[in-house]
């Protein structure tokens, strides 16, 4: 396995392979990896030649400071996981390598709306800064295929929309989300929690399974969606320290908010919750 630190000694190294007619198959990650991480390297090794991980907290995406400079970097362990599961190349650069001297014109992408819901309310910028790194690896890398999970189920359709309007040529690979035993969302984050916090952080997701169960019936239910994610909400708060910053149910295409049922269609609850100081991110389908 190699260890890259520059763009230039990437992509020679991938041009070589790519002359040989090989696929390649990339994985971007900010690093503090888990086996949720590694479940996407797993998929990449099955369906490519060569497996690509980029490792890099890309500063432009975050709204917080206190966040950034808070978030776990753990590059020595994350190499020794990468290599247990045969990663051909890992993409690791300082800050420096991929916003020179930080005077680089940003890009602006038009996100056609899928940017404001959710997320976007709460951290401004932040999808343009995902889309921003993201187009750079995958000029960098120009892999065949790229895998992302669906607990970013936001950034994956943003991610999505980036590429067919940039009419980039790859595959974009969802993959399921990878939990722990008692359900909680795999996240790096979840090494911040304290113990008490951890302990309580299932509750998310065992209250999102309760109400897929309240609508299964969706023509018979007394819930709307208002009162569903008021439910939510109400349901979450009961257990300190947990405190949701936002409960949406929106159109898995559009990610609008909806009204109604529609007909048991592409439904999908999306959650943002304080653990204590902590923010955790999960969402579950409630109609395919």
């Amino acid at each position: 396995m190699i260890v890259n630190k520059t763009i230039a000694a990437t992509m020679d190294q991938l041009n070589l392979h790519r002359q040989k007619g090989l696929s390649i198959g990339l994985v971007p990650t900010m690093g503090a990896l888990h086996e949720g991480h590694l479940s996407l390297i797993r998929r990449a090794r099955a369906e490519n030649d060569i497996v690509v991980c980029s490792i890099f907290v890309n500063p432009i995406q975050f709204n917080n400071k206190e966040d950034l400079a808070k978030y776990p970097r753990t590059l020595e362990a994350d190499t020794a996981l990468l290599e247990s599961e045969n990663c051909d190349i890992i993409f690791a650069p300082e800050v420096n390598e991929i916003y020179p001297n930080n005077n680089e014109p940003i890009t602006v992408y038009d996100l056609e709306g899928l940017d404001k819901p959710m997320e976007g309310q709460f951290r401004p910028g932040h999808f343009q800064g995902v889309c921003v790194i993201v187009h750079k690896l995958f000029n960098i890398v120009n892999p065949d295929r790229a895998y992302f999970g669906n607990k970013d189920f936001q950034q994956l359709a943003i991610i999505r929309n980036m590429v067919k309007k940039q009419k980039l040529n790859l595959e974009i690979v969802g993959c399921d989300i990878i939990r722990e035993k008692d359900g909680l969302a795999m996240s790096s984050r979840n090494m911040r929690l304290t113990e008490s916090e951890r302990l309580i952080a299932p509750k998310i997701y065992q209250t999102l399974l309760q109400a897929k169960n309240k609508i299964a019936d969706y023509k018979n239910t007394l819930f709307t969606p208002a009162l569903l994610k008021q439910w939510i909400s109400d349901e979450i708060s009961s257990n300190e320290p947990l405190k949701p910053e936002y409960v949406e149910i929106v159109d898995t295409i559009s990610l609008q908010p909806t009204e109604d049922w529609n007909g048991g269609k592409t439904l999908i609850v999306c959650v943002a919750v304080f653990d204590g100081s902590v923010r955790l991110i999960d969402n579950l389908i409630l109609f395919s």
